[in-house]
């Protein structure tokens, strides 16, 4: 668990997630899915049994290669990010990452302090060498925060998303470790 400030000098903790967090993470995701269609899903549309989410979640935290971080202001979740990584041994070294920040944080520097927690973490674990990730073409903000972390495109997934009759494409992105 680490404090941080952000530039509107709130403070934030970053913790582990565990089990007992699920029922509000479902929630969490539910809420933000409708304030952007930078996600891969929208209101409402994060639809899982809370049963299995909790196992989820203890399944995670007892992987060596996988870690999902939870941003809370007064208990209450701002952001999420994870790194989830394959268990097979030729893959094993590459974790995908998440994040997902409430729109009412977004702009004042959690984004930047959740990645660089995260890449702390992955180099730290002595398995990720490289962490991917996918991102809307369009989404440019976002973009910008991954490069400013050494993230670079390794591809790009045509009419990959369809929001409100409209294509998109999404960017696929890499850091090396």
């Amino acid at each position: 668990m680490i404090n941080i400030f952000l530039n509107d000098k709130s403070q934030i903790i970053i913790r582990e997630a565990n089990k007992r967090d699920a029922k509000e993470m479902i929630d969490f995701y539910n809420v933000v899915g409708g304030e952007t269609d930078f996600l891969s899903f929208g209101k409402n549309e994060f639809i899982r049994e809370l049963k299995d989410y909790e196992n989820y979640i203890e399944g995670v935290y007892k992987e060596e290669n996988s870690i999902i971080f939870l941003a809370t202001i007064e208990d209450k979740i701002v952001g999420i990010a994870s790194i989830n990584s394959n268990q097979k041994a030729r893959t094993k070294h590459v974790g995908v990452l998440g994040i997902v920040v409430a729109k009412d944080f977004c702009g004042l520097g959690l984004g930047s302090k959740i990645i660089e927690h995260l890449i702390k973490w992955a180099k730290e674990n002595k398995v990720t060498k490289k962490i991917t990730l996918v991102t809307r073409e369009d989404n440019t903000n976002a973009i910008r925060l991954y490069e400013k972390f050494g993230f670079e495109v390794e591809g790009l997934m045509k009419a990959d998303n369809y929001i409100d009759g409209v294509y998109y494409n999404t960017l696929m992105m890499s850091l090396m470790i």
